[in-house]
């Protein structure tokens, strides 16, 4: 419980203070140059209360990462409660943060051309197709999943459950933000909130133990064939750091009614976010059992896990049935399926609008919108005949990797902010640090994990090393060419 209750108090803390921190760095004052202001068009630039934006960020953000995620890397044991931690603090916070300030001096840009922007023209075109392919992943991963188990509890076909939400995602992707998204999400936020809140009163009243971090080991029960790195750090993505986050905050920079509530929506989002993981992560350790004395597993968890397929969700409705009764069974629908739905029809949104900025085309007009909708929703339904676990196994690396370009692109942003406005101080180190981290996981997943290319993890670590250091010398070459140049805030 001692782990725990740290990890809490830091992450309520850090809103407070490196938060504020970070507010200063990126030179956040209150003004009413907003993108929602200069641009309205009624669709897509809309200004809305800071709470709403607020809830609609969180919403957008989490789907069933901060719960899912947290799960299954809560089988690692409690060094995962330093991962959701400090990764949520200095990483994923902040990108999402600086993601979203980024967009609001470019007037509420996409994520592809606020990279481009920073890292050159060749990186913006990789980064406009890959960020486009991924968000229509993101919209049938987190389709797929809750059809089926609205399947499971209806009884109806599959299929019929894919057509409906099939359905509302083109409602939601073309109607104006405020109409659906801004209506129905701050009551699904709040309960993703409450449901947060109930577990969290199970944990503190009742007889459950949460382990504490005494030792950094890996308690899985295949700990060898799943290596905390790099697995752990793309198993628990939401809680800590996702690249997938980046691509909403811009959609909220478009709807901010001034630029000091940037701190509050998308650092504060993205710690309530790793709040809510945290959570999860201890329920799911204390819930089963907790440690039975291996040394090399958290028994309780593992076993439950593998004997229902490594089904979360079910995990899920366990934990919310078993202390939480009948309104714990109506959470836990919202988290399985309420929630991934309402993620996905943002990462169809963001789509959208990612689309339309590169092709220039403005989207006040229905008929503009139909003109970038219809392909896009073509090639998602698609990818729903591809198998789900393939799918989703590389949407989790995928996932991660544009939060590496989104870190980079941050670090060169950072860099020339602290030569040109703030007594060239090397405030860019608040990126440089993730972005290297984060460049070496990513590359060691890809050439040690089984699911990817399966090198001896010896090898795929020297290589990850080096492509790692190669990254850092061209995007640090990169940073002293751009700063010769005019035009860059």
């Amino acid at each position: 419980m001692t782990t725990f209750l740290i990890c809490l108090a830091a992450l309520i803390i850090a809103y407070f203070t490196y938060g504020k921190f970070l507010e200063k760095v990126c030179g956040i004052k209150k003004d009413s140059e907003v993108p929602s202001k200069t641009s309205f068009d009624g669709v897509d630039y809309i200004p809305m209360p800071r709470w709403k934006t607020f809830l609609i960020q969180l919403l957008n953000i989490a789907g069933l990462g901060p719960i899912f995620g947290a799960i299954l890397g809560a089988t690692y044991g409690p060094v995962a409660f330093l991962w959701i931690t400090l990764g949520g603090i200095f990483m994923g916070a902040m990108h999402d943060f600086i993601a979203g300030v980024m967009s609001l001096n470019h007037n509420g840009a996409s994520l592809p051309e606020i990279i481009g922007k920073y890292l050159g023209l060749t990186t913006k075109q990789v980064m406009r197709l890959f960020a486009v392919v991924m968000m229509i992943m993101v919209g049938v991963v987190f389709m797929v999943g809750p059809a089926g188990i609205l399947a499971d509890m209806t009884g109806w076909d599959k299929s019929i459950w894919l057509y409906i939400v099939f359905a509302y995602y083109i409602l939601a992707t073309m109607l104006p933000i405020d109409k659906i998204i801004g209506t129905i999400y701050p009551v699904f936020g709040f309960a993703l909130i409450f449901m947060a809140l109930g577990i969290l009163y199970v944990l503190f009243s009742g007889s459950l133990t949460i382990p504490d971090l005494t030792t950094l080991d890996n308690f899985k029960t295949d700990a060898a064939k799943f290596p905390i790195i790099p697995t752990m750090f793309i198993t628990i993505a939401c809680g800590a750091i996702s690249g997938f986050h980046a691509t909403q905050s811009p959609m909220m920079a478009r709807c901010l009614k001034d630029r000091k509530e940037s701190r509050f929506v998308f650092y504060g989002a993205m710690i309530s976010e790793s709040i809510i993981a945290l959570i999860w992560a201890a329920a799911a350790m204390a819930f089963f059992g907790g440690y039975n004395g291996s040394e090399n597993s958290l028994a309780g968890l593992n076993a439950a896990l593998a004997d229902h397929g490594n089904d979360a969700s079910w995990v899920v409705n366990n934990i919310t049935n078993s202390t939480l009764g009948k309104f714990g069974a109506i959470l836990a629908l919202l988290g399985v399926v309420a929630a991934p739905i309402t993620s996905g029809d943002t990462a169809f949104r963001s789509s959208r609008l990612i689309i339309a900025d590169f092709m220039g085309l403005e989207q006040k007009s229905i008929l503009k919108r139909l003109y970038i909708c219809i392909p896009m929703f073509a090639l998602g339904y698609a990818i729903t005949f591809m198998k789900y676990d393939i799918l989703w196994r590389y949407f989790a690396w995928a996932n991660q990797t544009l939060a590496v370009f989104t870190l980079w692109a941050i670090t060169v942003f950072l860099y020339l902010r602290s030569n040109r406005f703030l007594g060239s101080k090397p405030y860019y180190l608040i990126s440089l640090i993730p972005a290297m981290f984060m460049t070496f996981i990513c590359t060691d997943f890809l050439f040690t994990s089984g699911q990817m290319m399966g090198l001896d993890r010896s090898i795929g670590a020297i290589l990850a090393a080096c492509a790692t250091a190669v990254v850092t010398i061209a995007v640090s070459l990169h940073m002293r060419r751009v700063l010769k140049k005019e035009n860059f805030s």
